[in-house]
């Protein structure tokens, strides 16, 4: 019985511990860039909202490229936010994602569904090394979460090494 409780109690932990950050409304969301881009800056939670952080991801991609919606939902803003135009999108369950530095092509109010283009990537993002960084970045009310945690990446299963 004492096994059966260690096994259990350890299962729980195992599968809290890669539990992603926060659980994702009804529907899939996937990445904002093809091909799938590297993460060049990670998020970096300030421990208020009015400290300095990364409130989300950098990734690499090329001038003029296409974003994409990441989920389905609303067009929620196009505009320009401190001298950087923007796109963000209302989803289900709160959420909603930002996309910067990103000429809109999408209309505010319209209806997108994951893959859907919404705009073009422009340069000049700052920090980034690259031609092109689009910083994308999620928040459900006035929390901010790690945008990676949408996209419920598998682990990284090692298989053991058989000797021979």
């Amino acid at each position: 019985m004492r096994t059966w409780i260690v096994l259990l109690l350890g299962t729980v932990i195992v599968l809290l511990g890669t539990a992603p950050a926060f659980a994702a409304p009804t529907g899939e969301f996937d990445w904002p860039l093809r091909p799938r881009p590297a993460v060049v800056r990670a998020f970096d939670k300030p421990e208020h909202n009015w400290l300095p952080g990364h409130r989300g991801v950098d990734l690499a991609g090329a001038p003029g490229q296409a974003v994409l919606a990441a989920g389905d939902g609303y067009i929620a803003f196009t505009g320009t936010v401190a001298g950087k135009p923007v796109v963000s999108i209302e989803h289900a369950g709160g959420l909603r994602t930002t996309y910067e530095p990103v000429e809109a092509t999408a209309t505010l109010g319209l209806r997108v569904m994951r893959g859907t283009a919404i705009g073009t990537l422009q340069t000049g993002h700052p920090g980034c090394l690259l031609p092109a960084c689009l910083h994308w970045g999620v928040r459900r009310d006035r929390q901010y979460l790690d945008p990676l945690g949408l996209l419920h990446l598998a682990p990284l299963r090692l298989k053991p090494v058989v000797a021979r």
